[in-house]
């Protein structure tokens, strides 16, 4: 996995009016975890550019004010309109500790439901994973060259050495679905051929019995026991 480099510089002023602040001047408030103490820094939002619009993982070499490590994005917060980060928390990685992080998957092949008119549908851009950071690869490649229609892949059909997967393994990553209209048309087909054999099975109205069936008689009303 590649890693990436970030600067950061010490806080003094931890509370909302120092970390607005940070925002204006184009910084991240972060917090560094994993260690003896937490690291409260900031950084300049530019270096992040690599490390969130990608569709890769990465890890991170923090440079803290001359105090360097090793570590993971573990969340980063973004303003909901602006889209601004917010926040950034890192975890510190030790080679020999699992840890747990999100990475990428890429849906590789060809589908045959796909070539069929079906949709690709990827349900899950990200899958949690569990391992050693020597195991950590910057992306999961999900193969679909057996997806049919109304057939999903799902994270229990995945396997990658070395790597425990966190999500339900009964969880889709990737579905061939039908077209909405493809679906119509289909339905349509299918109640125009049922309408000529409904149309023979069902007797005409009003029509005249068949030749040599006698007319069923009327039967006089019973008398009831004690009248005349």
């Amino acid at each position: 996995m590649k890693t990436i480099e970030i600067i950061g510089y010490r806080r003094a002023n931890l509370g909302k009016t120092g970390s607005q602040k940070l925002r204006d001047e184009g910084l991240v408030p972060c917090v560094l975890y994993g260690g003896a103490d937490q690291i409260h820094f900031y950084a300049p939002m530019i270096l992040f550019r690599e490390l969130v619009y990608t569709n890769e993982a990465h890890f991170v070499h923090l440079n803290v004010e001359g105090e360097e490590c090793q570590a993971i994005l573990q969340e980063i917060q973004f303003h909901p309109v602006s889209e601004v980060i917010l926040h950034a928390d890192f975890l510190r990685v030790i080679e020999n500790r699992k840890v747990k992080m999100n990475i990428p998957a890429r849906l590789v092949g060809q589908a045959p439901g796909v070539a069929k008119g079906g949709a690709l549908v990827q349900k899950r851009s990200t899958l949690k994973v569990y391992a050693f950071p020597k195991d950590m690869p910057d992306h999961i490649d999900v193969d679909v060259t057996a997806l049919d229609f109304h057939h999903a892949i799902k994270v229990g059909d995945i396997k990658v050495a070395n790597l425990e997967f966190i999500d339900p393994k009964q969880a889709s990553v990737a579905v061939v679905e039908v077209p909405r209209a493809a679906k119509m048309a289909a339905e349509d087909a299918a109640a125009a051929a049922a309408a000529p054999a409904e149309a023979a099975a069902a007797p005409a109205a009003g029509a005249p019995a068949a030749a040599g069936a006698e007319p069923k008689k009327a039967e006089a009303p019973k008398k009831e026991e004690g009248k005349k």
